[in-house]
């Protein structure tokens, strides 16, 4: 699916981050989300590599990168401590200053990436999420039935683990394909992929401890940056699929607006999988928004 990409394996404090590289130009790092890998870039990572260095992470819990032990707190899989990863895959590769752009979870350490380095950021485009404190405090009856996975990823160990376990790829198809297209969209190849990875020893330690961080300790960070006064100054693109829960129960650019000072966004006609089931509209979206000249930053 990477052809033109060279693989890497990096080490921070001992967590492995894997991910791939290609491409020429300003850089421009993407992210993935749940139950997934960076994989799911594969029908848009290609085209952004004809103007961007691409960088792609796996998330720690997902794909190829490490599966750390759980703590008490859950800071492990912090949203914080993911885009320290991020960041300093980064960092290694020459990249001080740099865009985002980052689909469900990624776009969660994506938001947290740019609050806690506000100078590496430079402008983020985040895909089908709204911030995730105000997720939690106007969850309604539609949205729990639609992601009815936050609830029970977040549950104490080890019965998600063990259900997840007893059948990892059962496991993701039902999580995917439960969506607005069902598993249609999915390549074979890169749904192989997600398997593959879920049935990797840790995965769903890792998924879990993922999602409980964002329900204890991510929402820790939040409010701490909601009494700072704390704001987004970059430039922030939010898009989302018409047909998914987010837009039918959140007031998306409403709730953005009120963690960024600058905001546009928009609907795609897909579900919740944005850069598998409308690659050519997050192309035409992301290709302007990141290839901003030097200079003209707002």
């Amino acid at each position: 699916m990477f052809a033109s990409f060279s693989t890497f394996e990096l080490s921070r404090n001992g967590v492995r981050v894997h991910g791939r590289i290609g491409g020429q130009g300003k850089p421009l790092l993407l992210l993935h989300g749940h139950p997934q890998t960076h994989a799911i870039w594969h029908r848009t990572a290609p085209a952004l590599a004809e103007q961007f260095t691409v960088v792609m992470v796996d998330l720690r819990g997902y794909g190829d990168s490490g599966r750390p032990a759980a703590e008490a707190d859950h800071a492990a899989y912090s949203k914080r401590e993911m885009a320290l990863d991020a960041l300093y895959a980064m960092q290694q590769h020459g990249f001080s200053r740099f865009g985002v752009l980052a689909h469900d979870r990624g776009a969660r350490v994506a938001h947290r990436l740019a609050a806690d380095q506000a100078q590496a950021v430079e402008r983020l485009m985040l895909l089908d999420i709204a911030p995730t404190l105000a997720m939690y405090q106007n969850t309604s009856e539609a949205f729990a039935r639609a992601y009815w996975h936050w609830f029970f990823l977040v549950q104490p160990p080890p019965l998600p683990e063990a259900l997840i376990e007893s059948d990892p790829v059962r496991y993701v198809r039902s999580v995917m394909g439960s969506r607005h297209a069902g598993l249609t969209p999915f390549a074979p190849e890169a749904l192989a992929e997600y398997e593959r990875c879920a049935a990797i020893d840790g995965s769903a330690r890792g998924i879990c401890e993922d999602y409980r961080a964002s329900a204890a300790i991510d929402l820790e960070h939040d409010r701490a940056d909601i009494a700072a006064g704390l704001q987004l100054a970059q430039p922030l693109r939010v898009l989302w699929g018409e047909h998914g829960a987010v837009g039918r129960c959140f007031d998306v650019l409403s709730l953005w607006r009120e963690r960024a000072l600058d905001v546009s966004g928009a609907s795609l006609p897909c579900g919740h999988y944005i850069p598998e089931e409308a690659p050519r509209e997050l192309l035409a979206e992301a290709l302007p928004f990141f290839n901003v000249p030097q200079g003209s930053e707002t």
